[in-house]
């Protein structure tokens, strides 16, 4: 099982091949094929992340002490965008997902690289996951 810093830097590892934006774009679109689907009938207004140029619901559940994310999003880049944070955050507890420190963010570029508006759909999508996280740290107490 690797470690929310081992995911990370696998990701960074991964976006160092590629030298053009185009190609890191083209990526994250690839990642999100990969996006674990939430049930069509979680699809819910409680489950759309705001803030969010496009529709995005995130579902969390609790199995074993370790947080499953699964989502899905009408635009297939923000499907990417939100495959990489469910990639680093799945299987990690709900403390390790409340305190994790996503700087594979800043150190792929990702966030300069998108417009004003998707780069606050990303903030929002980490801070949803967090406070979901501390939600279930909380019931968990």
């Amino acid at each position: 099982m690797m470690t929310l810093e081992e995911k990370q830097q696998e990701i960074i590892g991964e976006f160092e091949i590629f030298d053009d934006w185009m190609d890191k774009y083209e990526y994250i679109i690839d990642l999100g094929k990969e996006l674990p689907l939430i049930d069509k009938d979680k699809k819910t207004d409680d489950r759309l992340i705001r803030g969010c140029q496009s529709n995005v619901w995130l579902d969390a559940t609790i199995v074993d002490g370790k947080m499953k994310f699964t989502s899905d999003a009408d635009a297939i880049i923000t499907k990417g965008i939100i495959g990489l944070l469910i990639r680093v955050l799945n299987n990690e507890t709900p403390e390790s997902v409340a305190k994790a420190d996503l700087h594979f963010i800043k150190t792929i570029g990702l966030q300069e690289h998108l417009s004003p508006t998707r780069a606050n759909g990303l903030l929002s999508m980490v801070q949803k996951m967090k406070m979901t996280a501390l939600l279930n740290l909380d019931n968990n107490a």
